[in-house]
């Protein structure tokens, strides 16, 4: 069978050396083996898109589509200054002051996201962007300091668009944080649960209230977060619809609160994230875990034989996720197999162990031996925290 051909990665350079890397210590010897820093919604939904432009004077975003019509003169003196989410266009008039830590969520205030970045920086400035290219991008240009970005949930699963953005960005991962999500069914003030015909949010958290939304007999509109779902019933003064979000959201657009924690399951958690453009010195006076990607030429038992590495040196794994190869989803085999054209993968995985611990480098150089492609995404402290 002829081997799998792996597209040019932008981040190739970021890949495990055939030595174990190492970082120097104070004195400029290398002490410390560590990563090489070269290294089913219902039927009933209707999508609406709620994202900004720009309009009018420079910086000066409006919301479009189904948030067309925000103006200032529907806000109270409560919102005039709320802070609009950023967008690429506007890198260059962003610039910080230093004073303290930025860090970069998407979405707008009263975002979870928001309430993760603040989890993890309690002192930070918290800094909203469109969409999660901005937020990597805004890291990448010294904009801000940080990126705390959503990977996985209990319930909804992986986040893919941010596991295929990690490859394409220049970034580490320098941590983690748990955040326990806890959903409101919010309206206006005046408002009762059966004037509502309708409730926007995102279509994950949409999801996750499915029992409670399909008992109210609630359409369900899908936005791009939660927290614009709020703002938007806010701005626009809905009187037939609701939105799903956090209390911190109602709190900040002025809505009431009609039922909280409507979420089907209580164990309803997100994993965030950290992106940094170092990375941290790894060490092992503390739980860490490291994540990589890797990927494997087509085979009976590669899969398997990749995994082994870990297994044999009882290294846990704690996620393994699959994404196509970009620009390459298909290949031909030389197999007989009628003609088959077959998917080419990477593979994400996250196991519990530090770079520093030299089982951990061997592990890695074995698994070097046979990978078409292996890049350490980051090596971090475990978030121990209680949700």
């Amino acid at each position: 069978m002829a081997p799998s051909r792996i597209i040019p990665l932008p981040h190739s350079h970021f890949a495990i050396p055939q030595s174990s890397p190492s970082f120097p210590s104070d004195d400029g010897s290398s002490t410390i083996p560590t990563l090489n820093p070269c290294l089913t919604l219902p039927k009933r939904y209707r999508n609406v898109s709620i994202r900004a432009f720009p309009q009018g004077e420079k910086n000066d975003l409006k919301m479009r589509t189904c948030a067309d019509e925000f103006s200032s003169d529907v806000l109270s003196n409560d919102t005039l200054h709320i802070q609009r989410p950023l967008s690429s266009a506007q890198f260059s008039n962003s610039v910080s002051d230093g004073s303290r830590l930025r860090v970069a969520y998407q979405g707008v205030r009263g975002a979870y996201s928001e309430s993760a970045a603040q989890k993890a920086y309690p002192n930070c400035e918290a800094v909203p962007c469109e969409q999660f290219d901005a937020a990597f991008e805004a890291v990448e240009r010294w904009i801000v300091d940080r990126a705390v970005l959503p990977i996985e949930n209990s319930l909804g699963g992986s986040i893919h668009r941010n596991y295929d953005l990690l490859l394409r960005h220049r970034l580490h991962i320098v941590g983690e944080v748990k955040y326990a999500v806890r959903h409101c069914l919010m309206a206006n003030y005046g408002i009762k649960l059966e004037d509502l015909k309708r409730v926007l949010s995102h279509p994950q958290a949409l999801a996750q209230c499915e029992n409670t939304l399909t008992r109210l007999g609630l359409v369900r509109e899908a936005v791009d977060d939660t927290a614009g779902a709020a703002k938007h019933v806010a701005f626009h003064k809905l009187k037939d619809a609701g939105a799903v979000a956090s209390y911190t959201a109602s709190e900040i657009y002025g809505l009431n609160i009609l039922a909280q924690d409507i979420q089907d399951d209580s164990d309803n958690v997100t994993r965030f994230l950290i992106l940094a453009r170092e990375p941290i010195i790894p060490s092992t006076d503390r739980p860490y875990k490291t994540s990589i990607v890797f990927s494997l030429e087509e085979g009976p038992g590669v899969l398997f034989k990749a995994l082994a590495v870990f297994a044999l040196r009882q290294i846990n794994l704690t996620k393994i996720e699959s994404r196509p190869l970009r620009n390459q989803p298909l290949r031909a085999s030389d197999d007989n197999n009628y003609g088959i054209r077959l998917f080419d993968y990477l593979f994400y995985v996250d196991f519990e162990a530090s770079m520093a611990d030299e089982n951990v480098q061997n592990a890695l150089g074995h698994l070097k031996e046979f990978a078409t492609f292996l890049r350490v995404l980051g090596s971090y402290p475990v978030d121990t925290s209680t949700t």
